[in-house]
This record gives structure tokens, C-alpha cells and sequence, in this order.
């Protein structure tokens, strides 16, 4: 490592546990019959239909026809080249025999609340960074790191039946390189030490925060690992990047990182947005598109009421058919989460949006969020709710 940069607190142990293919492990316990299948999940797929001989028939994937795209799938629909993200077609050419499943997020959401909480009885100390992954400080914890991550993963699969894969590290970066190095079912303790075998060989794009962009420009410039971005020279990567990202690439790939486990952060926005299957017409489909508006727009309140959430900062977001995407906003002059003043206020918003192309996608979103307060002025009661979507 380089002798410039500074030294990892030897006493920090943080773990990464990411759940394995979450949604379709979810689905998978449902419908057992579908294990060792290639299965993915995600588009406007139909539920399975119960046949006479009380078997289920399954919707294929070279069947599908329309828009939307995968959202997660099986590790033996991944061995086709297919991938969370992925659109439905290209995925359907590429796997045609998969099973096709409808996403179910409440039945996600209720098994993403019971791992978390059974992981809590172990280790207290957790930052929620999504509906399948967290992490862990075991910073100070009396046992063995191979023991309390045992403990852990034994832990999430009384709860939930499912198995996930934890990495202990001494920091945020490492814990979550590592916890994909071993998956599926996979318990990885890496060190600094391990650097140089385990971390130097990967690709850049496995550093979270190195995106596609970035990723391209790297590897233009010869570096395409992890080792060789860490032997880099700063002044040749302050003349592509600018000085705080190469700062900031330098750290990450010697290992370096003091991001502390947050265990609990104010959501800045909440939103909600939808695809459609064809592009809508703004005068043909009015009457749709006047639905689904004020649908996003009661979801979104209902969801800042969940939270315990106001906002004044309404704003919405328009995808066109050529695929340009335009936002708007409005700033009212006190907090709401009442639907119809969110819809007032994003229709005002529509007004200013040129209406001339088919629109392809629809979004509301409410930001410059605060607590709402009660009739005696003090928070509600569950805002600490859960802010996973």
C-alpha cells in the first residue's frame, strides 16, 4: 500500500451482508418446485395458474411481450447472461425457457423487516442500506469475526429461510467487495493483508462508486484492475478526474476508507413513478394519464404519512417515447403531505412541461423533507419507520 496514504484503524470490524438473489430466493420458498430453475423476475409477468391436477403452470419468459425490464434473477438464469436492469426482450432472446414471476414488494418488504430484525438480536449496531443488504460495525465485539458472522447468517435463515453472504473488514469499501467475492451462502474475512490476492486482481468496476463512465476511462488509461488503479500515479489521475476524485480513487483502491455505520439518516425525497407498456398519447390517453397522475400522487402522500414525513418541494418527472427525460418543480410556502395539495401543486408543475411527444414514463416526488408534527407539536410516533421502498 502506498506509505503516503493513511493507516486503517486496526480496532474497526465492519460487516456487509447481502441477502442471495433476495426477490427470487423470496419466490423460491413460495414455489419450491422452481429451484435449480433458471427464474426471472420483474415486467407486467402474470402469476402462476393453478391447473386442474393441482400443479402450477408458469409463464415463460420467451413469452413475454411488451416493456419493463428484469428485476432480479436466479443464479441458473444468470448463467444465460441474465441480469437485474436488463430489458425483458433482450433478456427473453437470451433465456426463453426461464420462468417468468410478477414482483410481490410487500411480500420482499415483510422478509427484507424480519432479517434485519433478527440480525439486530446479534449485532445492534446496523446501517440499513437498502430492502436486501446492511451494515454491520462489530467494532469492540467480543467474539471471533468467523463466529459472529456464523451467528449471523444462522440467524437470518431461522428468520427467513433464506441465506445471505456477510464479509468482515476493516472498513465499508472492503466489507462490500467482499461480500460478493464468495456468494451465494458465502462468509468472507478479509484484512489489509488480503489486498495484494484478493482485492488487487478484481476489476475497478467492483469499487462501489466507480461507475460505467469512470469505469471506460480507466480502463482507456491502461488500468483495468483494482491493483492497477492502486499503483497509479495521483498527478495523471488529477489530470483526467480532477483532484477530489482522484484523491478519493487512490484511497479506495489501497483499501482506505473511515465512512462510519450509520444507524439512522432523514430521507431527503420520496417519490414514486411508473413505466408504461406503450408510450400514451397526452389527448388519447388523457383519461389514463389523469389516473395514473393521481395515483402517484396518493401514493406519495400515503408514503410521507407512513414515514412521518412534510415536504414543500413538489416536483415530477416525464420520460418522452425518444427517451429524453425532463423534471419540473415547485416550492409551496409550507410543508404538506396532503394528496390533493400534492396534486395541485404537480399539476402546476405539468403546465410548464411541453406536451408534444407520447410519454413513456410518469413520476411525482415530494423533497425538502421535514418531521410532520402532531397536534402537540412533537413528532409522530413512528417516525422511525423503516424507509426501504
Amino acid at each position: 500500500m502506498n506509505s503516503t496514504l493513511p493507516s486503517p484503524d486496526p480496532a474497526r470490524r465492519i460487516a456487509h451482508l447481502d441477502m442471495d438473489a433476495f426477490f427470487a430466493s423470496v419466490e423460491l420458498l413460495r414455489y419450491p418446485e422452481l429451484k435449480g430453475l433458471p427464474v426471472v423476475i420483474g415486467g407486467r409477468a402474470q402469476p402462476p395458474a393453478l391447473q386442474a391436477d393441482g400443479t402450477r403452470r408458469f409463464a415463460r419468459l420467451g413469452d413475454y411481450v411488451g416493456r419493463g425490464v428484469i428485476t432480479t434473477s436466479t443464479y441458473e438464469a444468470r448463467k444465460f447472461g441474465v441480469f437485474s436492469a436488463m430489458g425483458m426482450m433482450k433478456a427473453a432472446q437470451l433465456a426463453p425457457q426461464a420462468i417468468l414471476l410478477p414482483v410481490d414488494f410487500a411480500a420482499y418488504r415483510d422478509c427484507s423487516r424480519r432479517f434485519k430484525q433478527a440480525v439486530a438480536q446479534v449485532a445492534p449496531c446496523i446501517e440499513d442500506r437498502g430492502i436486501d443488504e446492511i451494515y454491520i460495525d462489530l467494532s469492540g465485539h467480543p467474539e471471533p469475526d468467523d463466529q459472529i458472522a456464523r451467528r449471523i447468517k444462522e440467524a437470518v435463515r431461522q428468520a427467513t429461510g433464506l441465506s445471505c453472504s456477510i464479509a468482515v473488514a476493516p472498513n465499508k469499501l472492503l466489507a462490500k467487495v467482499g461480500s460478493d467475492l464468495d456468494k451465494p451462502d458465502g462468509l468472507t474475512l478479509l484484512s489489509m493483508k488480503d489486498l495484494p490476492g484478493r482485492i488487487w486482481p478484481l476489476p475497478v468496476r467492483k469499487i462501489n462508486g466507480i461507475g460505467p463512465k469512470a469505469g471506460a476511462r480507466l480502463v482507456s488509461l491502461g488500468i483495468e484492475t483494482i491493483g492497477q488503479l492502486a499503483q497509479a500515479s495521483l498527478a495523471m489521475l488529477q489530470g483526467q478526474f480532477g483532484p477530489t476524485y482522484a484523491g478519493w480513487l487512490l484511497r479506495v483502491a489501497n483499501g482506505i476508507d473511515d465512512r462510519q455505520v450509520v444507524t439512522h439518516s432523514e430521507p431527503k425525497s420520496v417519490s414514486r413513478e411508473t413505466t408504461f407498456e406503450r408510450d400514451l398519447h397526452v389527448q388519447r390517453d388523457k383519461a389514463r394519464l389523469s389516473e395514473v397522475f393521481r395515483r402517484l400522487c396518493t401514493q406519495v402522500a400515503a408514503d410521507l404519512d407512513r414515514k412521518g414525513y412534510q415536504g414543500r418541494t413538489i416536483g415530477i418527472k416525464l420520460r418522452y417515447d425518444d427517451f429524453r427525460t425532463v423534471t419540473r418543480d415547485i416550492t409551496l410556502p409550507s410543508d404538506t403531505a396532503d394528496a390533493a395539495a400534492i396534486h395541485r401543486a404537480a399539476g402546476q408543475c405539468l403546465k410548464r412541461v411541453p406536451l408534444t411527444h407520447r410519454i413513456r414514463l410518469l413520476g411525482v416526488r415530494v423533497s425538502g423533507l421535514r418531521p410532520a408534527r402532531g397536534a402537540d407539536g412533537a413528532p409522530p410516533s413512528g417516525e422511525q419507520l423503516s424507509l426501504i421502498e
